[in-house]
């Protein structure tokens, strides 16, 4: 493969940070050559699982999160879909590239979307242990009410990955929204905090993936047993895990990116995993 030489002295971006103090890319468009990744990854012929949540009404967003994951996550590699869903038969068929599949795993629905998303980390974690560790190398953990919009590679897998949250990625760690009650086990403190890390794009080797739901399903179970609910439910534990267990690659907005609420800023050369509108009331409800 012939690709330019790497230049020591000119750095690829000068406008964000590529790099975190300890040590773990920070992932931005021109960081990386997809091309170099893509061989490597295709010597170690590694497989990735896609887990996606569609319950209640979320089934709806379901056909385009998969058509456009088809076209932009992970080409030419294998993936497996993994659907959880209380609605096996609304699963849409969406035509699928070879080495490609998708499996549903069909579990109940919680009355509350706050438990929906909380419950996430348990079955993921179960999941892990019954058939995820067999099955592929790498787990994605995304949110289904997003769609893929360019292209989201192998240059996003580690042992341990997280997104930067677009509405914070520039911010001063006291603004972050952090659980901030000590009683509470995802608590973070007003002077600690790397970034604040989104939960509806997360991942990493089915160890890792295992390891961090198991950790923050144990922590939500022992805040309810005390009588509190943390502020932004797992996502709020998922914080405390990362500042903890140090992510090794850190995923820029690109990755998780709002245009409609927040426009699109120069340092975003590419939109990859972007919202699809919707109304939250709506489709929260019953």
């Amino acid at each position: 493969m012939l690709y330019p030489q790497p230049q020591v002295l000119t750095p690829t971006r000068t406008d964000v940070l590529v790099l975190t103090p300890w040590l773990a890319p920070i992932v931005w468009e021109g960081t990386f050559n997809i091309h170099i990744l893509n061989e490597e990854f295709r010597l170690r012929n590694a497989t990735v699982g896609l887990t996606v949540f569609a319950l209640k009404k979320y089934v709806a967003f379901l056909k385009l999160f998969l058509e456009t994951a088809e076209q932009h996550f992970m080409a030419g590699h294998r993936v497996t879909y993994y659907v959880f869903t209380d609605r096996p038969a609304d699963v849409p068929h969406v035509p699928l590239a070879p080495g490609r599949r998708l499996e549903v795993l069909e579990v109940p629905a919680s009355k509350r979307w706050q438990d929906v998303s909380m419950r996430r980390m348990e079955m993921i974690g179960r999941a892990c242990e019954q058939r995820f560790r067999r099955e592929v190398d790498y787990l994605v953990c995304a949110d289904v009410d997003m769609r893929f919009a360019d292209h989201v590679g192998v240059e996003i897998l580690a042992p341990l990955f997280g997104t930067l949250h677009p509405g914070f990625y520039g911010a001063a760690r006291r603004s972050f929204t952090y659980e901030r009650r000590p009683k509470s086990r995802a608590y973070i403190p007003w002077d600690q905090g790397d970034f604040y890390y989104m939960g509806a794009f997360f991942g990493g080797s089915v160890a890792e993936v295992q390891r961090l739901t198991t950790a923050c399903h144990r922590a939500m179970g022992e805040d309810k047993a005390n009588g509190i609910e943390a502020v932004w439910h797992d996502e709020s534990h998922l914080n405390r895990y990362l500042l903890d267990h140090k992510p090794t690659k850190v995923l820029s907005p690109e990755y998780m990116w709002d245009e409609q609420l927040l426009g699109r800023p120069a340092v975003m050369k590419k939109l990859r995993y972007v919202a699809v509108p919707k109304n939250h009331q709506e489709i929260r409800g019953p």
